[in-house]
């Protein structure tokens, strides 16, 4: 099995176990959400160090136990069933905590202009990527129109959802995983960890350095098993969104990946990888989706709007660009 940067980096620091200055690192790395979650801190404390770790997956299976849109017991899977057939008169209850991400995804998708849209899942649904089908043209004219993330009806004050389109499906796998990474960053510094890289698929946090070295963070190669693109960070967010995460060819040779366009309900071209730095996973993460969909004139001049987030889009014909923030690495 080959080990992605984070579960090298993992393997690296606790390796060095018996070296001065290397023996508090602790980590461990286990599939959770549909991905990989990687933990690595330093604590002098090991008996607080492995707490930490542990409390930081089980936050991850929290997160997935309740807003995974497959698993029947999980809040979202209610909502996606209910909150169709609900109306202005007769809401559904959900969490503050739901509410709080599908404002925050509803903040994302007016920024954008429908760039970003959880309802994609609409018709987004209906890719098996394993099996290689896509939906019916008839599929997509009578789904298309529920992708709208206006047809989304939020009280957040109270709580309450209901959804305008009989149709309507969400999903938060645009955002939840950064939202995800942040809570486990905020349970980590909890234990007094100055020091941690977390790590939830494409996106991350960092927080402090490598005891006076900065964390190196890569940039995949969209077409290759290799970093492209290595950024010395300390303190941020990190969120890549990939043509490569997943995806098939079909029978036209063209790829069909699951970063979907709202407006087309089909895989956005174009862009093979938007990676995006910030303060937060709960921004950054869907912002890599957003920059994706957008493009690389719209998206960066969205970023360049953001203060304190820069972007890194690699395009199919191999191009780099960056936000006017960020300069090109060495």
């Amino acid at each position: 099995m080959k080990l992605s940067l984070s579960q090298w980096l993992i393997c690296a620091l606790l390796s060095l176990g018996g070296q001065s200055g290397w023996a508090a690192w602790h980590g461990d790395t286990q599939d959770i959400m549909g991905t990989k979650v990687s933990v690595a801190l330093w604590l002098e404390n090991d008996e607080k160090a492995e707490q930490a770790v542990a409390a930081v997956m089980a936050e991850m299976r929290r997160i997935d136990a309740h807003f995974s849109p497959y698993i029947e017991t999980s809040e979202l899977y209610r909502v996606n069933l209910l909150a169709p057939k609900a109306s202005a008169d007769k809401p559904i209850s959900i969490s503050p905590e739901l509410a709080k991400i599908i404002q925050k995804a509803n903040y994302y998708s007016t920024l954008s202009e429908g760039a970003f849209d959880i309802t994609f899942a609409s018709l987004g649904r209906y890719y098996d990527y394993r099996n290689k089908l896509s939906p019916s043209e008839q599929q997509r004219e009578a789904l298309l129109p529920a992708i709208n993330y206006r047809l989304i009806h939020l009280d957040a004050n109270n709580n309450t959802l209901w959804f305008e389109h009989p149709k309507l499906y969400i999903d938060l796998g645009g955002i939840a995983k950064g939202y995800a990474v942040d809570n486990a960053i905020a349970i980590v510094q909890s234990f007094g960890v100055q020091h941690a890289s977390i790590t939830a698929g494409g996106d991350s946090r960092v927080i402090g350095d490598k005891l006076g070295r900065p964390w190196m963070v890569g940039i995949k190669n969209p077409r290759a098993d290799a970093v492209a693109i290595t950024l010395p960070l300390a303190d941020v967010a990190v969120s890549t969104s990939g043509d490569y995460e997943r995806y098939f060819i079909d029978n036209k040779g063209e790829r069909v990946h699951h970063i979907i366009n709202p407006r087309t309900g089909k895989s956005t071209n174009g862009i093979n990888s938007v990676t995006i730095i910030g303060p937060l996973g709960f921004d950054t993460d869907p912002l890599s989706t957003t920059v994706f969909v957008l493009g690389v004139e719209k998206g960066l001049a969205l970023i360049d709007k953001l203060p304190g987030f820069d972007a890194v889009i690699i395009t199919s014909d191999g191009k780099v660009f960056y936000s006017e923030g960020l300069a090109s690495p060495l």
